[in-house]
């Protein structure tokens, strides 16, 4: 008897070390934050009209307005204006896709599900985490998608694979600050607070006024400072200059300078404004 005894002991030892090591509490910060990346990603996937709104709409977004705009902007700037027009809605894409984000967030606040989570043994930060991780892939995707389809309009890679690599690049460090500071807006307010639609406001006109339609000193001159200086304009010109050629490294450090300084101010928000989000939903 000692003997069936000891391997049912020994088994049941081995149960307990499985469960442990598999429970959410014992795999750790980054294995919490890709589980629940997975789970993003598959209730992303599952939404037709999401998938079509964040990966259909920014390529007609594009090519209307190449057709629209392209030979007013090409004449301006002697250039061809998929140049400036691939990066302006790889830009906009990123920026709308976390806005539209921050309002399903808010939605999963409502119905409770935020709260539900914090009832799990995982880390605070591993939710906010998955969800920024989200963003990124689904800008890197984005930003394929457009880059293919840019080629049908005159986009073209002509300084080789390094500042081909870094266009995508500068469309993750540009994206993921932004993320930061979208999210961190929207569960730092009640969720009937209009921080997002505003935000999503502000960017739309933004959209207009940016070196990705005319170069800074084609706007009338009241409104070039204002061109210059909104963080859209030097993450356009750097991805135009590493697909088309040009200087690059002041452009490069403004979006540094933009990004790392979003992600410093708004990192510690989004984490108390998410742990008060858990616990209520409003």
């Amino acid at each position: 008897m000692s003997a069936p005894t000891g391997t049912a002991t020994a088994q049941a030892g081995r149960r307990d070390v499985l469960t442990h090591a598999s429970s959410p509490a014992a795999l750790g910060w980054p294995a919490q934050t890709l589980i629940l990346t997975g789970r993003q990603l598959r209730v992303w996937g599952r939404d037709p009209m999401s998938v079509m709104t964040v990966l259909g709409v920014p390529i007609l977004t594009m090519v209307m307005f190449k057709v629209v705009l392209g030979d007013v902007v090409g004449s301006a700037t002697g250039q061809n204006s998929a140049f400036g027009t691939v990066p302006l809605v790889i830009i906009v894409s990123a920026m709308a896709g976390s806005m539209a984000a921050a309002m399903k967030l808010n939605v999963e606040r409502s119905s409770g599900l935020l709260g539900r989570l914090a009832t799990l043994p995982i880390s605070r930060g591993a939710d906010l985490g998955s969800r920024l991780l989200t963003e990124l892939i689904r800008i890197l995707v984005t930003t394929a998608l457009l880059v293919v389809a840019g080629y049908a309009i005159g986009f073209r890679f002509t300084q080789g694979i390094g500042p081909a690599v870094g266009l995508f690049g500068v469309a993750l460090v540009f994206g993921g600050g932004f993320a930061v500071m979208v999210l961190a807006l929207a569960v730092s307010f009640p969720t009937g607070a209009p921080v997002v639609p505003l935000l999503s406001l502000l960017t739309s006109l933004l959209m207009f006024f940016n070196s990705g339609f005319a170069p800074a000193h084609g706007y009338p001159g009241w409104l070039q400072p204002l061109v210059r200086n909104q963080p859209m304009t030097p993450a356009i010109d750097v991805m135009r200059h590493l697909a088309a050629g040009g200087p690059v490294a002041h452009d490069l450090l403004v979006v540094l300078a933009w990004s790392l300084a979003s992600v410093a101010i708004f990192t510690v928000p989004a984490l108390r404004g998410y742990a008060r989000a858990a616990t209520s939903r409003h």
